[in-house]
């Protein structure tokens, strides 16, 4: 499977454009490992350290990544 990514406004924050369709109608937004729990990928893309969030599209997926509040820099996923 190709995946294609993009930028977002936020930095981040990364899309992933998978070429199929991910959400058959709607959206899901996943904030936490909890939420996450009602989605086999969310919950495993909640394993990656650094990991903060996980939304769901149409045809896209994206991932952002915590912020390290001590040095105010993003941690990379």
């Amino acid at each position: 499977m190709f995946i294609q990514t993009e930028a977002t406004p936020n930095p981040a924050t990364l899309k992933f454009l998978p070429g199929v369709q991910v959400m058959p109608s709607g959206s899901a937004d996943f904030r936490t490992q909890e939420d996450a729990e009602k989605s086999p990928l969310a919950k495993q893309l909640f394993t990656i350290p650094g990991v903060s969030g996980v939304f769901f599209g149409f045809d896209f997926i994206s991932v952002t990544r915590e912020r390290d509040e001590s040095s105010g820099l993003i941690g990379s996923i």
